[in-house]
């Protein structure tokens, strides 16, 4: 990287669901449309929002996550990300001061960037108590600076008159009212928000949310409210690559990658090829190591049981090299997948384990895990941080030995977890650092 970091602003709100991605996105699309080079981030470690980032600004959207990264880590990749453009516009997480403790919450990376929050409030049942709301946020011990507010969800010009007189009495930028338009409703599922990569029509309608945007925000002082990003070192992660040559699971089936990987993999001299078990492409046998990302295996279940060239292939493969799956590749791994009207369909049959999305129930947190025995990417001894999020359980499993031993955020044994046989391994983990 070379010379001063780009300024940035990170854009949050009082709770989830008040419309911090679509305000990030448009705000990313507008300012690109005016000739900005824009870069993005997601505070902590959500696979979805980073895909619309990218989508809005023809980069790639790292995630900045202050429970599993170091300061000096999350501070380098920040660094990175605003090296060679002219704004980043980031995004948070549930609300600003939401997490599950050291360093989690959104207000925390703002903090450690150096980057002010514009805040989004969702003003949908109430009027002059939107600028309280924002005013409570603002001025809450600890908090960040606040380079200004957007109000989402105006009704009517009646309605903006009430919201513009709460904050006639505050010393705190109103930036835009975004009227209601159905141009902002966006579709979701069990995980999210549906994945960008899944909507072809999706560059057209995120110039449409910039547009609404652009009509109702005051871009200029959006862009002049945005501070310099702190300088830091590159980050340096005790994670190793795999392999020299990794053969990565890449489709609408197998998303959930984390870009700081790829990154750090890539810094270590390794090389990444992707291939889509979707297009019944088997892992490049020229690989030496194989990585199945999560995503969505159970929507997808029937059509990868039928791909026999993936199927072969990735068992061919799995007899002389590492086979890693993570969360969605876990359960391609194991033995079967119970899909949601209940049909089972095998799967590779890598490791002693069933699934279910039929049978569901939701596991959500961060984890702390040490191998049971040395991988290629880490020492037993090395503690990993990551998360969980699926709804898919476990309904059957050999005993067989466990991947790794897991405690959760606030460092309470979870016991044994994953399995691994042979080359193979694999479990619900998500790792992040």
């Amino acid at each position: 990287m070379t010379g001063q970091p780009a300024p940035g602003l990170l854009v949050a709100a009082p709770r989830s669901g008040a419309g911090k991605t679509l305000v990030a996105i448009g705000l990313q699309r507008a300012f690109r449309h005016a000739g900005l080079r824009v870069a993005a981030a997601k505070c902590g470690p959500d696979y979805i929002d980073p895909g619309f980032h990218a989508a809005a600004t023809g980069r790639a959207s790292i995630n900045l996550d202050g429970f599993a990264m170091t300061p000096a880590m999350l501070r380098g990749l920040a660094a990175q990300a605003a090296g060679g453009v002219d704004l980043v516009v980031a995004e948070a997480a549930m609300g600003l001061f939401d997490g599950a403790g050291r360093g989690s919450t959104a207000a925390e990376v703002a903090r450690l960037t150096g980057w002010p929050v514009l805040l989004v409030v969702d003003a949908e049942g109430a009027g002059q108590s939107v600028a309280a709301v924002a005013h409570g946020l603002a001025t809450f011990p600890g908090a960040p600076p606040v380079a200004g507010v957007i109000v989402n969800r105006v009704a009517s010009d009646r309605h903006a008159a009430m919201i513009a007189e709460g904050f006639g009495v505050l010393d705190l930028p109103l930036c835009g009212m975004i009227r209601r338009d159905p141009a902002l409703a966006v579709a979701s599922r069990h995980l999210g928000l549906v994945q960008a990569r899944e909507d072809g029509a999706l560059d057209d309608r995120i110039d449409a949310v910039a547009a609404i945007l652009a009509r109702d925000c005051d871009l200029d002082a959006i862009r002049a409210a945005a501070h310099a990003t702190f300088p830091a070192a590159p980050a340096q992660p005790r994670l190793r690559p795999p392999g020299q040559r990794i053969a990565l699971a890449a489709d609408d089936a197998f998303a959930f990658f984390y870009p700081h990987l790829a990154s750090w993999w890539h810094a270590a001299g390794a090389e990444i090829r992707t291939f889509a078990p979707l297009a019944d492409e088997p892992p490049p046998a020229d690989c030496d190591a194989c990585w199945l990302p999560g995503g969505y295996p159970e929507l997808h279940a029937g059509r990868l049981a039928s791909n026999a060239r993936f199927m072969a292939g990735l068992r061919d493969f799995a007899a002389c090299a590492p086979v890693h799956g993570e969360c969605g590749g876990y359960m391609l791994l194991g033995r079967s997948i119970e899909d949601a009207d209940g049909i089972v369909h095998p799967m590779a049959g890598l490791l002693p384990v069933d699934t279910s999305f039929a049978k569901r129930k939701m596991s959500l947190g961060y984890r702390q895990a040490r191998l049971t025995e040395p991988a290629r990417f880490a020492d037993a001894a090395t503690p990993l941080w990551g998360h969980e999020y699926h709804y898919a359980t476990v309904v059957s499993a050999d005993e067989g030995a466990p991947f790794a031993l897991l405690a959760d955020a606030a460092g309470r044994d979870l016991g044994p977890a994953g399995h691994r046989a042979g080359h193979v391994t694999g479990s619900f983990f998500h790792l992040i650092a």
